[in-house]
This record gives structure tokens, C-alpha cells and sequence, in this order.
């Protein structure tokens, strides 16, 4: 995927707190994303299922339904299942990566996150899609098993 490709993607950002999904919406604009967003986990598969987004931004503590449940539901629908999912969480625990990633997270970023880092994990998660699904292992972007950012 070029520089162009990865600045067209569809980003969806799924958080609950107003303030945070603005400012993460905006700087994903700012850098050359298309972004759509929701508030809570019944509203994200929502508009998964809508926009088929490149990429999703999951917050896991939401109302309605949590981004745990939401994830599963994602990653166990044929229409749904190849777009990555990267958890955000202000939870650093151990358990909470590897819960994460059993809920079908493809990466876990703990908040406070920083624009610049997050971009990054954006564009690693994109590229790591990309590749066809027999690459070299040592090729492949790295895959943390999460992230502070």
C-alpha cells in the first residue's frame, strides 16, 4: 500500500469520551485519514457493517456494548473479520493485552496514546494487512504485544 493508499484509509474510531475521539478524529484527519467514529459498541458494529472501515480503533470499556463483545462480533462475521482492530485502553495490565487479543484484537494500544505513535500503529497495522498471508514471518512488521504510546 502506498503513502497515498494508507492516507485514503477509513479509519474508525470507536470511543465513548467526547473529548478523546475528537482530538483522536482530528490528528487522523490532520495526517490524511478519512474517519468515522462511534460512541459505544453496538454503534461500531453498526457502522462497520456500513462503511467496511480499513482499520478500527477500539476502545474496550464502552457503554451499551463493551469493544471485548463488539471485537468478537466483528471478528466472527465473514463480512467483517480482515479489518484489523486495534484495542485502546487506559488499562496497561498484562491480562488486558492478552484478553484483548483473544476477543480478536489485532494489537493493543494503551491510552494516553500519542498522536504521532498512533499513526504509526496505524499504518504498521495497514501494511501488515497487506501482505499475503504466507510472508516470511521475518519480513512482516513487527507485532508488540502491546503498545504505550
Amino acid at each position: 500500500m502506498s503513502d497515498i493508499e494508507f492516507k485514503e484509509a477509513l479509519v474508525l474510531v470507536v470511543e465513548d469520551y467526547q473529548d478523546a475521539r475528537e482530538m483522536y478524529a482530528a490528528y487522523l484527519q490532520f495526517s490524511g485519514y478519512r474517519v468515522a467514529e462511534a460512541t459505544n459498541g453496538v454503534e461500531a458494529i453498526e457502522k462497520t457493517l456500513e462503511l467496511l472501515p480499513d482499520i478500527i480503533l477500539m476502545d474496550l470499556a464502552l457503554p451499551k456494548m463493551d469493544g471485548w463483545e463488539a471485537t468478537k462480533r466483528l471478528k466472527s462475521d465473514d463480512r467483517t473479520k480482515h479489518i484489523p482492530i486495534v484495542a485502546l485502553t487506559g488499562h496497561a495490565l498484562a491480562g488486558h493485552a492478552e484478553g484483548a487479543r483473544q476477543a480478536g484484537c489485532d494489537s493493543f494500544v494503551t491510552k494516553p496514546c500519542l498522536p504521532d505513535a498512533l499513526v504509526a500503529e496505524i499504518r504498521r497495522m495497514l501494511a501488515a494487512r497487506d501482505l499475503p498471508p504466507d510472508t516470511d514471518a521475518a519480513t512482516r512488521p513487527p507485532n508488540p504485544a502491546g503498545r504505550r504510546c
